[in-house]
């Protein structure tokens, strides 16, 4: 026998042998098992006992500081401060930034913002502007029909030149009139009132209040002692 013919004989007589000796030989002892969440088991006498904890003595009443709000701010309820400023100004940005500053620093504060309107001859000419505009417009599109009608055989010689240049005398007339009517409907007002009372003035300074200037005149405003004078 060569040496293959050994191998194919004896690999089946190997493993048959195998098989018998795993065949008489026990099987080993199985672990004991345990739930996977559950604890391993603890003799009654050696549980730990359960401390309830006991609830916490709070002091019936708190402290004068902490039953007692601070008086920083305190002083802004039950005040008002108006701002009024121009609208057609842009001012409106700077206005909502000092309400912000204001109701900040005086908590409880009621800060209302409101247009200042011009004078009312300014008012009245702003009205008229739009009128005019359109009427100009409507001139310088139609006006060698209106003429006629208005008993003005010849159209004049500054009708003449308008309509030369048609498109460019219309846009002329809208930007002119949009700017007079913006200038007419403004104001320049930025004025700032506590409780009915001038603490600052855009008219009368020319010029825009600081944020640190404007919270100190509130602040003296707010805190000035009201003097009560009786009849004797």
């Amino acid at each position: 026998m060569d040496r293959s013919q050994l191998i194919l004989i004896g690999l089946p007589i190997f493993l048959f042998c195998s098989d018998l000796f795993s065949l008489f030989t026990p099987p080993p002892p199985k672990p004991p098992s345990h739930r996977p969440n559950q604890p391993p088991h603890i003799p009654h006498q050696q549980r730990p006992p359960v401390v309830v904890p006991g609830t916490l003595d709070f002091p019936s009443q708190l402290s004068p500081l902490l039953q007692k709000p601070s008086g920083l701010g305190a002083v802004g309820y039950g005040n008002t401060v108006e701002i009024n400023f121009c609208v057609s100004c842009s001012f409106k940005g700077t206005a909502v930034t000092m309400k912000k500053m204001l109701e900040t620093a005086f908590p409880g504060l009621d800060v209302v913002l409101a247009n200042y309107p011009p004078p009312a001859p300014k008012r009245l000419l702003a009205k008229v502007v739009p009128v005019a505009q359109m009427g100009v417009i409507g001139m310088i599109v139609a006006g060698d029909r209106i003429f006629p009608l208005i008993g003005i055989a010849h159209p004049p010689a500054w009708f003449n030149s308008l309509r030369a240049n048609r498109f460019g005398s219309m846009a002329s007339t809208w930007l002119i009139g949009n700017f007079l009517q913006s200038y007419l409907q403004s104001s320049g007002a930025f004025e700032v009132l506590c409780n009915g009372q001038l603490v600052f003035s855009k008219l009368k300074e020319g010029r825009f209040p600081g944020e640190i200037e404007l919270r100190d005149l509130i602040s003296k405003t707010l805190t000035k002692p009201s003097i009560v004078t009786g009849s004797y």
